[in-house]
């Protein structure tokens, strides 16, 4: 009998992250960065964003991609200790690691449900 495993679940969520990392940050970065201190686009009113965040697809979506980016870093930050600086407390790093990342994602959610 072939027992499941986690690490394809793992591999998912990593590869999420990089994908939310790599399309969610970068218009972040131009849209607070450059666009509204420049002008280019009108700068959003708190209760306008408070609305926007009050809905469930917006919490959702916030929360996802904050909890995958804390994963896909957590993961990278693993394996850069591992292999970078040969540190050999595998189990430490990974529990440091991924605690982080878990602890990151319930900060995420009380920060995000206070707001909204």
């Amino acid at each position: 009998m072939i027992r499941p495993r986690a690490e394809p679940f793992v591999w998912l969520l990593f590869s999420a992250g990089g994908v939310a990392a790599a399309v969610v940050l970068p218009v972040l970065a131009l849209l607070f960065g450059l666009a509204i201190p420049l002008g280019w686009v009108d700068r959003p009113d708190h209760d306008q964003l408070l609305r926007i965040l009050a809905t469930p697809v917006a919490f959702v979506g916030l929360l996802g991609a904050f909890v995958v980016m804390l994963v896909h870093s957590a993961h990278r930050l693993r394996f850069t200790l591992y292999d970078g600086l040969q540190i050999k407390q595998r189990k430490t790093v990974a529990v440091l690691c991924y605690g982080g990342a878990v602890v990151g994602s319930i900060a995420s959610f009380v920060v995000l449900r206070a707001v909204a």
